[in-house]
């Protein structure tokens, strides 16, 4: 087995750097290791437009991107407030990939550009997530601030002071963490901070409701069970749909508006329910996968 393992992350970091092929305007990299195992990554952000993502805003009704919040330019997603005449409001908003998923690894490459707009909150400075497990986007009412999900949190650096990223908040939820529930809404990673406007490939671990894990540059920097619904920290939300203890084992990806700008230039994903129950592929998968991100961060 160790053998066959070894094999496996040498395959996989031999094909990594392959070019992307383009199937149905989706482009999918496949990084095959055997015949047995297999991980394709699917782009859901197509470089062009926003094809398959639905905004939500607050104070507005699912669909609208109001002020032109999100855009595509220069193959990025991009979050700004041009249009905002410097009024944010608390219009906290975010971009949902209309498909749900349950078992994956997803990695986002960010980052902060610019300044943030004057009535930005000061906690929001440098601050966007990507929602996991989230609520579906029509099922969010119209004031809605936040959607009842797991966030991984990204935060960047002032040039000074430590900041951690890949953090976690729980909007409408908790999480169990060395075996108690945990109620607190924000905990921050083990993460090295990233100052100024440099790209970060943020990536995630999510098995359904066992276990989360928040990886950076290969490494874990953060890890948690079971998530589910429950807590505070979202307002204006529909009772019927927070049903609390609950089990996430499945869920909407979305990435957040909080009024600082950011960029997105890729958003990718490799679903790992087609192989969940076969738990020594799905091991043998997530060891490639994980070997590959520290291949790329020079680890």
């Amino acid at each position: 087995m160790k053998l066959f393992r070894l094999l496996i992350l040498g395959l996989i970091l031999l094909s990594a750097c392959k070019e992307q092929k383009t199937t149905n305007n989706t482009d999918t990299t496949e990084v095959k290791t055997d015949k047995a195992v297999q991980a394709e990554w699917q782009q859901l952000f197509n470089g062009k437009d926003l094809s398959g993502w639905i905004p939500k805003i607050s104070k507005h009704e699912v669909g609208e991107n109001y002020a032109n919040t999100f855009s595509v330019k220069d193959g990025k997603i991009v979050v700004n407030y041009d249009g905002y005449n410097d009024v944010y409001d608390y219009q906290y908003g975010h971009l949902f990939y209309d498909k749900s998923f349950s078992a994956y690894f997803l990695a986002v490459e960010y980052r902060f550009v610019d300044d943030q707009i004057a009535t930005g909150e000061g906690w929001a400075w440098r601050n966007s997530g990507a929602m996991l497990h989230g609520q579906d986007p029509r099922s969010m009412l119209k004031d809605q601030d936040f959607p009842i999900s797991v966030e991984a949190q990204f935060l960047g650096g002032n040039g000074t002071d430590t900041r951690t990223t890949s953090n976690l908040c729980t909007p409408g939820t908790n999480v169990v963490m060395n075996d108690e529930l945990f109620t607190p809404h924000c905990t921050n990673s083990t993460s090295k901070t990233y100052h100024g406007d440099q790209w970060v490939r943020a990536t995630f671990l999510v098995l359904k409701d066992s276990i989360v894990k928040h990886i950076l540059e290969g490494e874990t920097v953060l890890e948690y069970t079971k998530p589910q619904i429950g807590g505070g920290n979202v307002k204006n939300f529909d009772p019927a749909v927070k049903q609390d203890g609950k089990a996430l084992t499945e869920g909407f990806i979305s990435l957040q508006s909080e009024s600082h700008p950011i960029e997105f230039r890729k958003v990718e994903i490799v679903d790992l329910d087609p192989i969940y129950q076969d738990k020594e592929k799905l091991n043998a998968t997530v060891e490639a996968l994980i070997a590959a991100e520290k291949a790329k961060a020079g680890k």
